[in-house]
């Protein structure tokens, strides 16, 4: 939906307003949104500041500067909306990391570096003068996917979000559930295999489900086997793409010192294979909804949700794509064979819909829940 998004005029629009704002480790995304979930303004602004050529500007207070620059994106967007402060009646906040949710505080967000134990909520609504909703930005994307995307009208639901880790967002009587710690939903790391070998999760762990699910534990995985003698097209696309040049191009020796960079494309490298019919690209795709269905499973003896929505950047193709439906087939298969039929009979399993778009929709979604409860 973010290549897509559809920005309505003001009198197309059904007061009161929201702003949803998404904070990331390099951009913050800001939308004003109506009562309706439709986006009136939209607009970014680079989590640590840059000067015109993209070199990073020294600040004293990061987070602080980050918040004043959020707060005069939000008041440009309604000028340029013909909007005034008082038709906005509350801003929703969300971010990633380790939080203190009830607090309205970042804890020690690892790609945040300077914004530790940083009491973000309050500083917003100080710069912007606006009453702020917080909460974790997986959380925010479920809400977004159940107010207008593919979760519309589940009160029970999860969203998964496939990319370098693995994300999850847990919706329970149409509320986020955040925990006792503010930790909950952090599905990525439930136990799928407890073997002594098994892999390494991105948090040092082992046998954790991001560790088989993610598109980092995937490119793992894939890295291990192209240096076998296993038969792969992939081989011939790493030539083509980085070799062509190098009539001494080798491929094992390219592999074997393959960079993050690189390792970090192998999963939509395997996808355009698979898209030829090549098997060992076809295999590490079932392989991985394997692994995820087995997370699910657990989740959904859990949880019992009504619906389960798979995001993010690994998806296959997603929705519609011939690979990403045998993605979404391979997945349910290893949910009918382990749950119970009750539950397996009756979940809705989808891929989500609103992509980028999710986070700051799910937060002026959040914001919207406060204001309609009285928070």
């Amino acid at each position: 939906m973010s290549e897509s998004r559809t920005i309505i005029s003001r009198d197309n629009a059904k007061p009161p307003f929201f702003v949803g704002i998404d904070l990331g480790g390099q951009s913050i995304k800001i939308g004003i949104v109506d009562d309706n979930a439709q986006t009136i303004d939209y607009t970014t602004v680079d989590t640590f500041p840059k000067d015109k050529n993209g070199n990073l500007i020294p600040v004293k207070d990061p987070a602080a500067d980050a918040m004043k620059r959020t707060s005069d994106a939000i008041y440009s967007g309604l000028r340029r909306a013909g909007l005034h402060s008082s038709d906005v009646v509350r801003v929703g906040l969300v971010t990633p990391g380790t939080q203190d949710i009830p607090a309205g505080k970042l804890v020690d967000p690892a790609n945040l570096p300077g914004w530790e134990n940083f009491c973000i909520r309050d500083e917003l609504s100080e710069c912007s003068k606006f009453p702020v909703s917080y909460d974790n930005d997986a959380n925010a994307a479920a809400f977004g996917e159940r107010w207008m995307g593919s979760g519309k009208g589940y009160d029970n639901m999860i969203l998964l979000t496939l990319g370098t880790g693995l994300g999850c967002g847990i919706i329970i009587n149409g509320n986020t559930y955040i925990g006792q710690n503010s930790h909950g939903g952090e599905c990525g790391h439930n136990i799928v295999d407890p073997s002594d070998n098994a892999r390494i999760c991105n948090c040092g762990q082992r046998g954790h489900l991001e560790a088989y699910a993610s598109a980092t534990g995937l490119a793992r995985r894939i890295y291990e086997c192209l240096l076998t003698k296993i038969s792969t097209s992939l081989k011939d696309s790493f030539k083509k793409r980085y070799g062509k040049e190098d009539k001494n191009f080798n491929v094992n020796t390219f592999i074997e010192n393959m960079d993050a960079e690189t390792k970090a494309h192998l999963p939509k490298m395997l996808y355009e294979e698979a898209l030829t019919g090549d098997a060992f690209s076809i295999e590490m795709i079932e392989a991985t909804a394997k692994w995820l269905g087995i997370g699910i499973v657990t989740l959904m003896h859990t949880l019992d949700p009504h619906c389960v929505l798979i995001g993010g950047a690994m998806t296959f193709g997603g929705k519609g794509d011939r690979i990403g439906e045998m993605f979404l087939q391979r997945v349910r298969k290893e949910i009918n064979a382990r749950a119970y039929k009750i539950l397996s009979d009756r979940l809705v399993l989808e891929f989500a819909s609103l992509g980028g778009d999710a986070g700051y929709l799910g937060a002026a979604g959040v914001a919207r829940s406060d204001y309609k409860h009285g928070n």
